[in-house]
């Protein structure tokens, strides 16, 4: 049976004959600009209404110079972290009637060069930026084009780019002091890759710098659960001194209970386990996880907000850093003996 024909999809000169005005009444009504009569606004909504018809965002942005886009270049896109990051900017740039574009750059900086042009070339007004970039070239084309641009996650308040992170520093620091006072000195560190991940090599040089009497056994996984769970049997089968450990993220710490776990250690009887970020998850493994809770939604929010105030009215934001919070559960004990 053959189908019937598509109707056509309505456009500007459509609405404008369906309300008796001409296209640059429709135009100025979508756009909110340019004097119109309410009775005049009221028939070109009404034939909007009736038609059916929705403006190209391309067209739109031809009419009014904006496209009100904001790129973001993020690492990954399967992390439960940048995850909750995009739900707190989309959340805050759609109460200014502003969208998220996201870009994944796999922690390449020529790769995330080559996104920061795309996203450019379809329109971006501003840039979200995962942790510090290194590429200077990106530098270059941030300050070229004066294109607003927040870091995200890295704190660096006299960086060359405003920053909006929690507190890299704090929350290693609140870790190490936890177990710490637990009566724990040999410490394994459980962490992602370090060469291309600037949040990892931040907490090593904290830990490194911290002097607290602790030792620390760096171990570099992939950056997953099944990463902790191989690190953790990596350390079981070292028979190495450490009785905890640090993990650089919960699905880390997740991974390695699993992994200690495999291997015959009981938690937190033969090994604490610690975790950075507090997935709401945290609270629900066996047993449930301490971690150093982060903010990460509400950074989200925060650099969306003022994305939204920079992109609106000029003014660069100033850098913000949000809390942590350590919040004990039942991973961690003092060692035995």
């Amino acid at each position: 049976m053959p189908r019937p024909p598509e109707k056509k999809r309505s456009n500007l000169r459509d609405v404008a004959a369906h309300a008796g005005v001409s296209v640059a009444t429709v135009s100025r009504v979508l756009n909110a600009s340019g004097r119109v009569s309410p009775e005049t606004r009221a028939r070109v909504q009404a034939a909007i209404a009736e038609l059916r018809f929705r403006p190209l965002a391309a067209a739109r942005a031809i009419n009014s110079g904006r496209s009100r886009m904001i790129g973001a270049l993020l690492p990954s896109l399967d992390n439960s972290t940048y995850a909750r990051v995009i739900d707190g900017l989309e959340a805050r740039l759609a109460e200014h009637d502003l969208s998220l574009m996201v870009a994944r750059t796999g922690e390449d900086r020529q790769v995330e060069l080559a996104r920061a042009r795309q996203l450019l070339e379809a329109g971006a007004e501003g840039l979200f930026l995962a942790g510090r970039t290194r590429a200077p070239a990106l530098l270059e084309l941030i300050a070229h084009y004066r294109l607003p641009a927040i870091m995200l996650a890295y704190w660096d308040p006299d960086g060359p780019i405003p920053s909006v992170s929690y507190d890299n520093v704090a929350a290693v620091a609140a870790a190490a002091d936890h177990l710490r006072g637990l009566g724990h000195r040999e410490i394994a560190v459980i962490h992602g890759p370090r060469a291309t991940n600037d949040r990892t090599a931040q907490r090593l040089e904290t830990l490194a710098a911290l002097g607290d009497g602790l030792r620390y056994a760096p171990f570099e996984t992939e950056l997953s659960f099944a990463g902790g769970a191989a690190a953790a049997r990596r350390i079981a089968q070292a028979r190495g001194p450490a009785t905890a450990a640090l993990c650089f993220s919960d699905m880390l710490a997740m991974g390695a209970m699993a992994g200690f776990q495999s291997a015959g250690l009981v938690i937190p009887r033969d090994m604490s386990v610690l975790g950075i970020e507090d997935l709401p998850a945290a609270a629900a493994t066996h047993p449930p996880l301490t971690s150093v809770r982060l903010q990460v939604q509400r950074m989200g929010e925060e650099a969306g907000e003022a994305m939204a105030r920079w992109v609106e009215t000029g003014e660069r934001p100033a850098p913000l850093c949000l809390d942590c919070e350590l919040i004990v559960r039942a991973s961690t004990a003092p060692p035995r003996g």
